[in-house]
């Protein structure tokens, strides 16, 4: 970083990343404590809260504590060291574990009875029909699957898996001797874990947790002992794994290795039952090495992902949100193939307003096309049932060159992408497992068709994953473009990703790690000298997230300058907002709604000459140095001003966006008096819209304002 006023780089004037996530999830727990929500959706968003936390302790958590153990001393963005910070880690996750239970069973689990469906508990609430209907299913259908382990001398402890839930007891045998002993058995995550008993005579609706059925009838997995005490508990364990890659020789087999390793990481967190039986708490901390601040003691059942299974329980779709329907694309709606419309003018995606299924035709008619020559692609998630990798596997089969990058390192999805790049192989495709050091996050598509004219190429590129399952819950942006200067940047992307160097010059795109800091902290700047000399100057971006120092200093110096800083970030945010002196003209809005916010917009007024463009990455140092990422512009008059519509509706939202506040604190805006704007659904209403007039032959991106009538009509 340049030499720049020290105040915009003393750590006083940053947030802990950490500490910002954490904020994150609690603006993801405040939608499950809002009673404006359908209550099903409460529960989803709750579900959510977990699933983050697990994640961020495997990963963030699990990190901070390598340092710890490697004695590393450098402090971070806001000038804490690695102790201090899981001290206030510590401090803040058992607050918001709190919460989360306190809106479980003061708020969520009160609602969920009053309207017809009711959560038993094997030891307070069974009635004579229920426990017989339980103890059956105990029988018949869970104790044939379960193991009871016992601990002594030529049994050991055993090793516990990751993320798994367990029920541990004290036994003490029959025959007289009053030693206590250590046992467990794992609940099988084979098993529903919502088990849903037959309907009440009122018609209530009743469900039981797999873990309290056994509980329940534990005694008859360790026959020959008395049950002193059974409670359930479940570990988190480090998950996060570092490669010396200059020493792998096969990169896809070591994966494979550490992958197994994951299991049994150091455990970094153990979560009980708050009235856990104080001799078996002592027996588990001894065993699995946890101290005292890595302990939750949860008042409440573990592991609330649980409640997503039931979000997915029908007959309530009453308490939910109403279901939306990704529209067609209007330019893509004439019948011709996908080939003539792309050549007819660039095409803007935005996902899942709009389906996600023209990037799934656009590499299955390549595929089939006789006149398409190569396939060339980036996956870094895809789905389970990935029809695009069908695609690229049909199109090896019909004797194409197919190039595939498989990014073997992205986190939690290495084992699906080892799958999908072995079965690539198997049929012809050329597969690239990412490059030595860094991770290829980028999105881009390429192919090569022979016409008439000559060799056209076509690229798709994007702000998320090539995943049509996701694509569904994440908005994203993409475009379709037949541009020359593009079609060349493209292939010299995938010249340099297999194995090729670079070329002199790009035309369009911009690339991570080598340039692409470059250009945003050059774009920062310019907009800051433009205000400086009285121009117009005005920075409008969206992200995931924002934590690079040197970006966050340029933003700074340009707040002091008088530029207009309008942020979209959904989660983590290190910069601080509206501070007199620093960041007046900062203002950082997050929007947590039914989807997941992941599309990267950027802005810049440039005196009245707009530039406006899409990418993969987010200002983050990981984006901006350590992995393959694509910046592309959006040129086209009519797309571009689509594009700043988009960001001016999210910073419109009033109903769902958080603001943050000088002091790092987030908050709802105040309605009272105004016009609502939900920027979500009103994209849904423009997607329907723009489809309807396009079927009737009109304007099809009229951006106007809808009626709350109209907002009810999907």
């Amino acid at each position: 970083m340049e030499e720049m006023d020290s105040v915009y780089t003393n750590p006083d004037n940053y947030v802990n990343r950490e500490l910002s996530w954490l904020e994150f999830n609690y603006r993801i727990l405040n939608e499950a404590r809002d009673k404006t929500i359908p209550l099903f959706e409460r529960l989803k968003f709750l579900s959510i809260t977990e699933s983050n936390l697990d994640e961020f302790f495997m990963v963030r958590v699990a990190s901070l504590k390598d340092q710890v153990h490697a004695k590393y001393k450098k402090t971070d963005i806001a000038g804490l060291k690695a102790e201090e910070q899981l001290e206030l880690i510590s401090r803040k996750t058992h607050e918001l574990v709190n919460q989360q239970y306190v809106t479980y069973g003061r708020s969520l689990l009160p609602a969920l009875k009053q309207l017809g469906l009711r959560m038993i508990n094997a030891h307070e609430e069974m009635d004579e029909e229920e426990g017989e209907f339980v103890d059956n299913y105990f029988r018949q259908d869970v104790y044939p699957v379960l193991t009871p382990m016992a601990v002594d001398s030529s049994r050991p402890f055993p090793l516990i898996r990751n993320k798994s839930l367990n029920i541990a007891a004290l036994v003490q045998k029959k025959d007289g001797d009053e030693n206590l002993e250590f046992a467990m058995v794992q609940v099988p995550s084979v098993l529903p874990r919502v088990v849903e008993l037959p309907d009440g005579k009122d018609g209530e609706r009743r469900v039981i947790l797999l873990e309290e059925v056994i509980e329940r009838n534990i005694q008859e997995l360790f026959l020959n002992y008395h049950i002193v005490a059974a409670h359930p508990f479940r570990i988190m364990r480090n998950a996060d794994f570092t490669l010396d890659e200059d020493e792998v020789e096969d990169l896809l087999e070591e994966i494979k290795k550490q992958l197994k390793k994951r299991q049994w990481g150091e455990v970094i967190r153990l979560e009980v039952e708050s009235n856990m039986d104080k001799r078996l708490l002592k027996i588990l901390k001894k065993e699995l090495a946890v101290g005292n601040e890595d302990i939750f003691h949860i008042d409440g059942p573990l592991d609330l992902t649980f409640l997503m299974k039931m979000y997915g329980m029908s007959g309530f779709d009453y308490l939910k949100a109403p279901s939306y329907t990704p529209q067609p694309v209007p330019e893509l709606m004439d019948g011709q193939d996908i080939f003539t419309n792309i050549r007819g003018g660039d095409i803007l995606l935005h996902h899942p307003y709009q389906t996600f299924g023209p990037v799934v035709d656009f590499v299955r008619q390549a595929a089939r096309d006789p006149e398409v020559l190569a396939i060339k692609q980036t996956l870094y998630r895809v789905s389970g049932h990935s029809p695009i990798v069908a695609a690229l596997a049909e199109a090896a089969e019909n004797g194409k060159q197919v190039s595939v990058l498989v990014e073997l390192k992205a986190r939690f999805d290495e084992e699906n992408n080892i799958n999908w790049a072995t079965k690539l192989e198997k049929v012809g495709c050329h597969v690239i497992y990412g490059l030595m050091g860094l991770k290829t996050h980028c999105k881009i598509t390429l192919v090569v068709r022979r016409e008439e004219d000559g060799i056209r190429r076509y690229v798709h590129l994007g702000t998320g994953n090539y995943n049509d399952s996701t694509a569904k819950l994440y908005t994203d942006c993409g475009l379709m473009t037949c541009n020359p200067k593009i079609g060349q940047d493209a292939t010299a992307v995938f010249n340099m990703l297999s194995g090729y160097s670079e070329p002199p010059t790009w035309n369009k795109l911009s690339l991570a790690p080598l340039w692409l800091r470059g250009k945003f902290v050059k774009m920062i700047r310019r907009e800051t000298q433009h205000a400086r000399a009285g121009r117009a100057a005005h920075i409008m971006a969206k992200m995931n997230s924002l934590c690079d120092k040197e970006i966050i200093a340029n933003l700074y110096e340009a707040s002091c300058a008088g530029v207009k800083v309008e942020l979209v970030v959904r989660g983590i945010c290190c910069l601080k907002a509206g501070v007199p002196g620093l960041s007046e003209n900062i203002c950082v809005h997050s929007i947590v709604g039914n989807f997941l916010e992941h599309a990267r917009i950027f802005y810049f007024e440039n005196d009245g000459s707009p530039e406006v463009y899409m990418g993969s990455a987010d200002w983050m140092p990981r984006n901006l140095d350590k992995r393959v990422e694509i910046l592309f512009p959006v040129e086209d008059p009519e797309l571009k001003e689509r594009v700043i519509h988009i960001l001016k509706v999210q910073l419109e939202d009033n109903v769902k966006a958080h603001i943050l506040q000088p002091d790092g604190s987030y908050e709802k805006i105040d309605k009272r008096g105004k016009t609502l704007v939900m920027a979500q659904q009103q994209f849904c209403l423009e997607a329907v819209e723009a489809a309807r007039r396009q079927t009737e032959g009109v304007d099809i991106h009229d951006t106007r304002r809808f009626t709350p009538a109209e907002k009810e009509t999907w």
